[in-house]
């Protein structure tokens, strides 16, 4: 039964049982933590040699947190709240409540034997691919894909009986959403961009992004990199920039919020929006709400929310053109060699140019969301059986030359080039997009409701866009289900227009299309 202790919250008595309960999620919390920073330790700083260790020293970790989040205790807590009803509690209080009781009927559900081969099969998941990936051999992965379709399928009959499994699999990340609500904007992005990515092509002025390609050297990139997360409002005394295979965002708190990139000689380019793409996210981690506690009140939205804001400041921010004009003097005179003779609009250019490339993370903005769509159509299809594992290179090969009109050489930047996969992250991909939609459409109002906002970017005045977004969307925490945040912020539900607009006004300028 619930603890009957006292404690005072929020100038008031506090429920017994919601005391009990708080004390059980905050525990839940640290122990989540503590999995982070091994997940991150793994991707960063682990030997290669560790894997299995660490694999055996996860598997238990996240058995332990399935028996605090499965513990029959925390149920009679919720149970005995439930009896009550939401009377008396305040909005994040009730959210706490919500959100536990949403995630023990879940997890309850799941079998701790599942829960831990997930967990095992993610640790040496990782590990595998990257071996596969660098040996160019989807033949090594295939199997651990198949091992984990097998796993996130029965994981979705235990959660979600009622659902289509890759319907419960995009559950997990965008709460709400499914195939049939995702499936029409994705047609429609590729009737409206396929053919704009054409007329780009056949479009004989292309801009020159032969001063991108050189020799950049590696100090230099890493102390620009460095200099912009922090201008744009990264806090180094509560975060951390480090190299991975995979350029991510992590950590256990949103006092310890950790970034990655990777960084190439030949491009500095790619780090450098690497770099502003993590800080997005972790301006997010560091803006959230942690002194309502160590909750689920205080956690960021769905992925699709958390995408928006790295897509919010690379994109919207920093390929803009009053961004490229406050610090190009400054990214000059880092490569003075390469860019002397450049001039800022045709640096702008340049980091805006349209073309299909292999790899997702290094896809312009015009061409990403097709990059998405293939994977969403490929996951559709390993979920109902109609595309086989085996199958999978030459099914990827086909719909890259569908939609973008290029063909992968090899597995390392086909269907090789992504982790999701090597951690079962199924119904991830689509975030991306949706994110993407979400990023202009609030961008779109931060312009309505402050209109000096790109005089500001300018002059490297970051502070108010980030004010605006910790007001608006970080301090919210999860107070709001995605749907009644963007339209508490915006004023109207998700409108894929402002997505399909923004793209096409740019690069038709950009290109001097009609």
């Amino acid at each position: 039964m619930c603890n009957e202790g006292k404690r005072i919250w929020n100038g008031k008595r506090m429920n017994p049982h919601y005391q009990n309960l708080v004390q059980r999620l905050e525990e839940i919390s640290h122990l989540n933590g503590v999995m982070s920073t091994l997940g991150w330790d793994q991707e960063v700083m682990m030997p290669p040699g560790a894997a299995d260790a660490r694999a055996k020293q996860i598997a238990p970790l996240a058995g332990v947190i399935h028996e605090r989040m499965t513990d029959p205790g925390l149920g009679d807590c919720l149970n005995e709240l439930a009896v009550v009803g939401y009377a008396g509690f305040a909005a994040a209080e009730q959210c706490n409540i919500r959100e536990a009781l949403r995630s023990y009927e879940l997890e309850t559900k799941v079998p701790k034997r599942l829960v831990q081969e997930l967990a095992e099969l993610s640790s040496r998941g990782h590990g595998i691919w990257v071996a596969a990936r660098q040996k160019n051999k989807f033949a090594d992965f295939a199997p651990v894909l198949q091992r984990f379709l097998h796993l996130r399928k029965e994981w979705a009959q235990h959660v979600l009986p009622g659902l289509d499994p890759y319907d419960a699999n995009i559950d997990l990340f965008e709460r709400g959403t499914t195939m049939s609500m995702i499936t029409p904007v994705f047609e429609r992005l590729k009737t409206e961009l396929i053919p704009l990515i054409q007329a780009i092509q056949n479009q004989a002025d292309q801009p020159d992004t032969s001063f991108l390609q050189g020799r950049f050297a590696l100090d230099k990139q890493e102390a620009l990199a460095r200099r912009i997360s922090r201008e744009i409002g990264f806090d180094f005394e509560q975060g951390r920039m480090d190299v991975s295979v995979h350029p991510f965002c992590g950590g256990s708190h949103p006092t310890d919020v950790r970034i990655t990139t990777r960084y190439s000689e030949r491009n500095f380019i790619e780090s450098l929006y690497a770099v502003i793409h993590e800080t997005g996210h972790a301006l997010y981690e560091q803006g959230r709400p942690y002194e309502l506690g160590d909750l689920p009140v205080s956690e960021s939205l769905t992925m699709g929310i958390h995408e928006s804001q790295s897509l919010f400041w690379e994109r919207m921010i920093a390929q803009s053109k009053p961004f490229c004009q406050h610090y190009f003097a400054t990214i000059r005179a880092a490569f003075p060699e390469n860019l002397q003779p450049v001039t800022v609009d045709s640096f702008y250019r340049a980091i805006n140019v349209c073309k299909p490339d292999f790899i997702r993370v290094e896809a312009d903005e015009v061409t990403y969301p097709l990059h998405i769509i293939l994977r969403y159509e490929i996951e559709k299809g390993l979920f109902d059986g109609s595309i086989p594992v085996d199958d999978l290179p030459l099914i990827w090969n086909e719909l890259t030359r569908k939609y973008l009109g290029i063909n992968p050489p090899d597995d390392a930047h086909g269907v090789l080039q992504d982790s999701h996969w090597s951690s079962g992250a199924f119904g991830y991909f689509p975030s991306y997009t949706l994110g993407a939609m979400y990023a202009c459409q609030f961008y779109r109002t931060l312009l309505n409701e402050r209109p000096d906002t790109e005089q500001n970017v300018a002059k490297g005045n970051f502070a108010p866009v980030k004010n605006w977004l910790n007001e608006k969307i970080h301090h919210q925490g999860r107070l709001y289900t995605p749907q009644q945040l963007v339209e508490h912020v915006t004023g109207e539900p998700l409108n894929p227009d402002y997505f399909i607009d923004y793209l096409k006004g740019k690069y038709r300028a950009i290109y001097q299309l009609a």
